[in-house]
């Protein structure tokens, strides 16, 4: 009788990870589509972006791509 039990456990975790993937997979299509239906606006936006920070980021990314082109100039060498 344990095979039979075992064979029902699996049976039982298999139905529940394809229920939660279904799941996942819903709430995916509905994020999606409920992410198209909104709209915002420029003034909207600008309330939402902290563009100091946006800045920050950005000389970051920039002074980090510039030190990987020269590392990668160097490596060339």
């Amino acid at each position: 009788m344990k095979d039979g039990t075992q064979s029902i456990d699996a049976n039982s975790s298999a139905e529940n990870v394809e229920q939660h993937l279904q799941e996942l997979e819903k709430a995916d299509y509905e994020l999606l589509y409920y992410s198209q239906e909104q709209t915002f606006n420029a003034d909207e936006l600008s309330q939402l972006i902290n563009e100091e920070r946006l800045n920050k980021l950005m000389t970051q990314s920039d002074e980090f791509l510039s030190s990987l082109d020269g590392e990668i100039k160097d490596f060339n060498d």
